[in-house]
């Protein structure tokens, strides 16, 4: 029997004392029906805390409104960006200034997850590029990767993401045709370098016999949709240069020297998207993005001007204006320095058949080619002049190949270096020259004789470049390492149009378009010239220009595979020459890395072997299982039929008889 006893609270309180309750320890997992006081903290404790602001955006540019209109902007905005996602409960925040109780105009926006974030593709954890192609209808990367552009009957539209693209907006423009500016020929989507503005531009065709055939020209801001800047005018006055004159400057940044028709509206060197320009008749014009209006309310005068271009990195315009009064005034190439519009350096140049612009992408040189005609103006040869852009008061070289006479095939810089390339000579096997600049002279690297290239390719990080035998040299192709001047690989696509490097240098996809009726599709290339994949695309695009041009420019056709392009590194010039050092200390993890996946593909494809031996064996027993039954019910049924009559033919006997000749009447 169990006898309960009666205790004061003061007594338990000094008979508990006497217990080290620290020293108990419970089974694991048991808690004998008690819950602890502690359990919510512990629950709270092993949820995963956010602090970060990765879902979380800011929107300027908003109206400033008083109270009384806050919640209909309220319900625009969120609106508007919940198209891109989910967005929080209260999770809207549109600060007011105390005095007015008027919007700042700004909000917070914070979504459940951080999928929208438009750049989050760029910290894939293997660094993989993304490339898109096009078999319908126009697409186009933005400069920075930012957006995917599509052309559509009524307009364009602009998308984002890392995987799965929402359209982001819309951009009314009916008959819109797009024209691309940044730094490359003619395309059909026309982003400024800094994505901030979106160009379009559209042909009306003409309605009645006496109408004026009508160019419009509209710039978009990207983020709101907002027409900043529109055009409106004859056909006649956007063609002078641009469209109506067939000229002989051409211009190339990116490596690759080709035509430049088209080009309405240039944009200034850089992201900063600051100025923009359009050349009409005498007279340079050059806006500002503060107000879309004219610097100074004045255009720059240049009589029987011709064409410009932006350096790639500066507010620097350079434009070529052809010989004068039958050669008595002389063609001239001209700096200008923007918005000041000082001329900061000139140079005359005489006796000139054509004249072809080269910007190394860094700005800080200026190639300029220039085909003179010999005195019996029969014949023409070619010499080059060197602007050091960078350098006190520009100083300008001249320099010619070994033999001037050679004809110029292609040009093309070392992105960010100071080397460039140069395919002379006669088809089919023409030279491969390679200059440096550095040093304050032009000095000659080598040359490579007799090659099957027609086009120059350089990886964007510099050291590799492809020489390239396109179209009519049957696609072959040479990878070359410009530093050891030794060749590294030599291969072939047949019937290649097309070479693309994808923005780290690490790839490089040769392609055959639509311009040929075979072989369409693509393939991927790592930079050494190893072949990684061949992909068949049937009528792989090419789009075609089809305007109110000279008939030269319609046969103008861009290839439909594009890298998505990566904006430019955060780390300093410093940060990266220091990696490139100690480029076999950061190796080492990556090749673990990869080490780690061929031992998971190694084993993966050990066990697609091992299941499809299991899958053959199964298949082999099953099929002599089913020999082996429908042999017994042969034997059976033989069993059965052991009593039945059957009839046997038996041969008795053969005679042969030679038989007389018979004529035959």
């Amino acid at each position: 029997m169990v006898g309960v006893m009666s205790m004061s609270l003061d007594d338990i309180i000094t008979e508990s004392s006497r217990f080290n309750i620290g020293s108990v320890i419970l089974p694991p997992g048991e808690d004998f029906g008690i819950k602890s006081d502690d359990e919510d903290v512990y629950e709270d404790e092993s949820l995963e805390c956010d602090a970060g602001f990765r879902s979380v955006i800011v929107v300027d540019n908003l109206p400033v409104v008083p109270q009384k209109k806050f919640d209909r902007l309220e319900a625009v905005v969120r609106r508007r960006f919940s198209r891109f996602g989910v967005v929080k409960e209260n999770g809207l925040w549109m600060p007011v200034e105390e005095d007015t109780g008027k919007t700042l105009g700004y909000c917070f926006i914070e979504y459940n997850t951080p999928q929208e974030n438009l750049q989050r593709w760029l910290v894939d954890e293997k660094g993989r590029d993304q490339f898109v192609i096009r078999s319908g209808s126009e697409t186009e990367w933005s400069p920075l990767g930012t957006y995917l552009a599509t052309v559509h009957r009524q307009g364009a539209a602009v998308w984002g993401g890392a995987s799965i693209f929402n359209q982001l907006m819309r951009y009314v423009h009916p008959q819109v045709l797009v024209i691309m500016l940044f730094l490359f020929p003619v395309k059909l989507i026309d982003f400024s370098p800094g994505e901030k503005y979106l160009v379009t531009c559209s042909s009306h065709e003409l309605s009645q016999p006496c109408d004026t055939h009508r160019v419009v020209l509209n710039i978009f801001d990207v983020r709101t949709g907002k027409v900043m800047k529109e055009f409106k005018e004859s056909a006649d006055e956007f063609a002078f240069g641009e469209m109506g004159v067939i000229f002989s400057l051409h211009i190339c940044v990116t490596g690759v020297d080709m035509h430049v028709p088209l080009r309405l509206c240039r944009w200034s060197g850089g992201n900063e998207d600051k100025y923009f320009a359009r050349l009409g008749k005498n007279v340079i014009s050059v806006y500002e993005t503060k107000t879309f209006n004219l610097i100074d309310t004045k255009s720059i005068k240049a009589e029987n001007v011709m064409d410009f271009c932006w350096s790639p990195t500066d507010s620097i315009i350079a434009f070529f204006v052809p010989e004068l009064s039958c050669g008595n005034q002389p063609a001239r190439m001209s700096l200008f320095q923007i918005p000041s519009k000082v001329e900061l350096r000139q140079k005359n140049l005489f006796s000139v058949n054509d004249c072809k612009m080269h910007w190394q992408s860094n700005g800080e040189y200026l190639v300029v080619k220039v085909d003179r005609y010999t005195k019996t103006k029969k014949n023409t040869y070619t010499g080059f002049e060197l602007f050091r852009i960078k350098e006190r008061d520009i100083p300008i070289e001249t320099f010619e190949l070994d033999n001037k006479n050679d004809k110029v095939i292609s040009f093309a810089w070392e992105p960010k270096g100071h080397r460039f390339a140069v395919i002379h000579g006669d088809n089919p096997r023409p030279d491969v020259s390679f200059y440096s600049v550095k040093g304050g002279k032009v000095s000659k690297l080598t040359t490579l004789k007799q090659k099957q290239a027609n086009a120059l390719f350089w990886s964007p990080g510099g050291r590799f470049i492809i020489l390239a035998g396109l179209k009519g040299f049957n696609g072959q192709l040479e990878f070359y390492n410009v530093d050891e001047l030794v060749t590294i690989a030599t291969a072939e696509h047949f019937m290649a149009t097309n070479v693309e490097w994808d923005p780290t240098g690490r790839y490089v996809a040769t392609a055959v378009t639509s311009v040929h009726e075979m072989e369409n599709g693509f393939n991927i290339w790592t930079l050494n010239g190893k072949l990684l994949y061949h992909i068949p695309k049937e009528h792989f695009f090419q789009y075609h220009i089809k305007m109110s041009i000279p008939e030269s420019y319609n046969d103008e056709k861009h290839v439909q595979f594009a890298w998505r392009p990566r904006p430019a590194s955060l780390l300093s010039p410093e940060k990266e020459e220091e990696i490139l050092k100690n480029l076999k200390k950061y190796s080492k993890k990556y090749e673990m890395e990869d080490e780690d996946i061929s031992v998971l593909l190694s084993e993966q494809e050990r066990e697609k072997r091992k299941r499809l031996k299991e899958e053959w064996e199964l298949w082999v027993n099953e099929w002599k299982s089913y020999q082996e039954e429908h042999m017994l019910r042969d034997i059976e049924a033989s069993d059965v039929e052991d009593d039945t009559q059957v009839e046997v033919e038996e041969m008795l006997d053969v005679t042969e008889e030679i038989l007389p000749d018979v004529s035959v009447f």
